[in-house]
């Protein structure tokens, strides 16, 4: 069943968490809240702002990047404040697997000039774990939830897919395939015959959408974004981390505990836009477009590439209050300049 095809999924008031911004002690720079910081205003996008996803109607079209904002321990900084004045449209969880993970091995994050490498390693209480505390939590703000999933066979990620769908609570799934097949060791993102055989597996077992996240590391993007499409997917999102590695400066060994990690922040823009291109090229389906987003310039630049929805990352560890802060920048440069290929919507 193709996204047109499937009945319109009005607003619905949920959402998701992540790992790292809105966890701290910086507040939101809008005055109020706890040490004198709030989220910022509900109301700050106007109404022409508004777009869909696979039928989902969002107030803007900034959404956040998985695992980039931790909406639970925000609420605990922000109180229920944060409930009414949320900084994203729309909420993309962590990861969320079969069983639960602990993730990597500290240290975890490198600051580079431009961006960060991460070695998170996909901490998460697992798909019950996940049902059981974080959903009731996440179910309370005011956006829709796309849930994030990853398995390391198809058969977890038709569990995941199978469970999660079937809650009121999640609007969506984005599938991360950035992981191998424990079966074949390709890593099912960056094959296009591995991930047609993941949409044949999950695509029966539910009418909500199936987004995509696409890893950069592939050969052929946009031929695995095709496969995606071919197979069922109703969007795709891209771009995930790049690979990339730090050297401790004294002993010249593997700084993060994971050894490797995700590159992410501005250093990435220029190969999110290429990509971005690429892939509206080759598919029809609507991009969730995400790379080095930290202005409404960005994001712009990133819709006139082709996107439907933005997503911020990054920025959101520096600045919690980002996602609505982005939001009306775009909004002002898009009143001010019409983007020549415009956003793409789907209901």
């Amino acid at each position: 069943m193709t996204a047109a095809s499937r009945p319109a999924r009005g607003d619905r008031g949920d959402g998701a968490g992540d790992r790292v911004a809105g966890a701290g002690d910086r507040g939101y720079p809008h005055g109020g809240g706890r040490d004198g910081a709030s989220p910022p205003p509900a109301d700050a996008s106007p109404a022409h702002a508004a777009v869909e996803l696979c039928g989902i109607r969002l107030r803007h079209p900034i959404v956040n990047a998985s695992g980039t904002f931790d909406a639970i321990a925000a609420r605990r900084v922000f109180g229920d404040e944060l409930v009414t004045r949320f900084p994203f449209s729309a909420f993309v969880s962590k990861t969320v697997t079969l069983a639960p993970r602990q993730g990597n091995a500290p240290p975890r994050l490198w600051e580079l000039p431009a961006g960060l490498i991460n070695s998170i390693g996909l901490p998460n209480r697992g798909l019950d774990g996940y049902i059981e505390h974080d959903l009731p939590e996440l179910a309370r703000l005011p956006v829709p939830l796309i849930v994030n999933v990853m398995g390391f066979h198809r058969d977890e990620v038709v569990r995941l897919v199978s469970e999660l769908s079937a809650r009121d609570e999640v609007a969506a799934l984005e599938l991360n395939v950035s992981c191998p097949n424990v079966e074949t060791g390709l890593v099912m993102g960056a094959d296009p015959g591995e991930t047609a055989r993941l949409l044949d597996a999950v695509r029966p077992l539910t009418d909500k959408p199936l987004i995509v996240k696409l890893t950069p590391n592939a050969s052929d993007v946009p031929a695995v974004a095709l496969a995606a499409q071919r197979a069922g997917a109703d969007a795709v999102s891209l771009i995930n981390t790049l690979r990339g590695m730090a050297l401790h400066p004294a002993t010249g060994r593997p700084w993060l505990g994971g050894r490797t990690g995700g590159v992410s922040g501005p250093s990435v823009r220029a190969i999110a836009l290429a990509q971005v291109d690429a892939v509206r090229a080759a598919v029809d389906i609507p991009i969730v477009a995400m790379g080095g987003v930290s202005s409404g310039r960005h994001a712009l630049d990133l819709i006139r590439a082709g996107a439907t929805l933005v997503a911020v990352g990054t920025e959101s560890f520096r600045d919690p209050a980002a996602g609505e802060r982005i939001a009306a920048e775009l909004a002002a440069e898009q009143a001010r300049v019409a983007p020549p290929r415009g956003r793409r919507d789907a209901g």
